[in-house]
Order: structure tokens, then C-alpha cells, then sequence
């Protein structure tokens, strides 16, 4: 049976309302950067993410890598911070430094990661591929909701986030280091108008 994390992971993924959660340890592929994530270099990077993960899944699908296991591809993600106005209103997106990932399945190793790297980069020759790498990371407890609209509009959702946060007396703190939240990004923007664009917004707490 092929595993679906929107059926089977719900809690996280499709909240129907502001909700706390906690989030267990994850592995992932990522990248770095920084910069407009309008430009060139980010839809290479997210090409790269998706390339990566999809030559994994194709593995496990025919049992290479021990018990075949079918899934659907966990969706993108991103880490965000600005150097300037590190917050979450309006800013200049060419100040943003982010860090974006597709979560990978449990008993993926980064070794696994490792051999399938060179192959994908001589099928797609795109240089961020070389530049991945894989990781784990635990989130823990998060207040989390979901965004409907452009991300150009996401200050709004985050004020109401804010105003939960004082009402229940809790703080947040950076996520993976350096970074203010996370999004998790459930629609492709070239497929769906802006307006019906669904975004997970994701504040790790203290």
C-alpha cells in the first residue's frame, strides 16, 4: 500500500486550525541560500531537492535499498530569516537567507543519500545537486496553522500567530539555529491562482 502523508500525517501537515504540535526528529535533503526566492538560483535549488528525492523514492520503490516501500514525496519546506529585519512582516526579499529541504523517509541513511548524488547529477547536470546535503533535525513543540493566499500576505496570518502567543503565554525561539519560522508549501504557485495557495506557517516554541 502506498504510503500518503497527507492521509497518514494530518496533524502535521493539514491543520484545520492553530494548533500546537510536536515534531519529532526528521531527516532531510537541503539547501542553503540567500537572495529573492524568485530568482534563478532558488527554482534551481528546489529542481535539485525534488530530483534528489525522487531518485530515493524510485530506489525504495524497487527494493534496492532493502523492503520495497511506496510513497508520495514529502512536500518542499523552508527555513527563513532576513540579516536586516529578522521578523515576520514586510521586508526586501532580496535580504532573505533561507534554508529549504524535502523531508525523507525514516530508513533512508545519508549513505544512501551519498550514491545516488553523482548519478543524478550526470542525468540533470544541475549544480546544486553536488551542493545538497542531508541532515536530521527535531523541531519539538511548535505553534503551527495554515496560510490561504499569497505569500506576499503571510504577515497576516503570522499577526494572528503572534496574538495566540500572547493570549497563551508562550515565546518562540529560532528554529534550526538562525532561523524565525518554517513554511511548508502544499500547493505548486505555477498550478493554483495565489489566492487558493495553501502554506503551513510554523513557529518553533520555547
Amino acid at each position: 500500500m502506498k504510503y500518503e502523508w497527507r492521509k497518514a500525517e494530518k496533524q502535521i501537515y493539514l491543520p484545520k486550525k492553530m494548533s500546537l504540535q510536536t515534531i519529532p526528529n526528521y531527516k532531510f535533503i537541503c539547501l542553503s541560500g540567500q537572495g529573492n526566492p524568485n530568482n534563478e538560483l532558488f527554482g534551481e535549488q528546489v529542481s535539485a531537492l525534488y530530483t534528489l528525492s525522487y531518485a530515493l523514492r524510485m530506489k525504495l520503490k524497487k527494493g534496492e535499498l532493502g523492503e520495497p516501500f511506496e510513497y508520495t514525496v514529502y512536500p518542499l519546506e523552508g527555513v527563513w530569516t532576513s540579516e536586516k529585519a529578522p521578523g515576520d512582516g514586510p521586508i526586501d526579499k532580496n535580504e532573505l537567507i533561507y534554508q529549504i529541504m524535502i523531508r525523507q523517509p525514516d530508513c533512508l541513511t545519508k549513505e544512501d543519500f551519498l550514491a545516488i548524488v553523482e548519478p543524478a547529477f550526470q542525468k540533470k547536470q544541475n549544480p546544486s545537486i553536488k551542493a545538497a546535503d542531508f541532515i536530521e533535525y527535531e523541531e519539538g513543540r511548535v505553534l503551527q496553522t495554515i496560510h490561504l493566499g499569497p505569500y506576499d500576505n503571510e504577515s497576516e496570518t503570522f499577526a494572528k500567530m503572534h496574538e495566540f502567543m500572547a493570549d497563551k503565554q508562550l515565546e518562540r525561539r529560532n528554529t534550526m539555529v538562525n532561523y524565525i519560522h518554517r513554511e511548508i508549501y502544499l500547493s505548486d504557485p505555477r498550478k493554483i491562482d495565489p489566492a487558493k495557495q495553501k502554506t503551513v506557517l510554523r513557529y518553533k516554541l520555547k
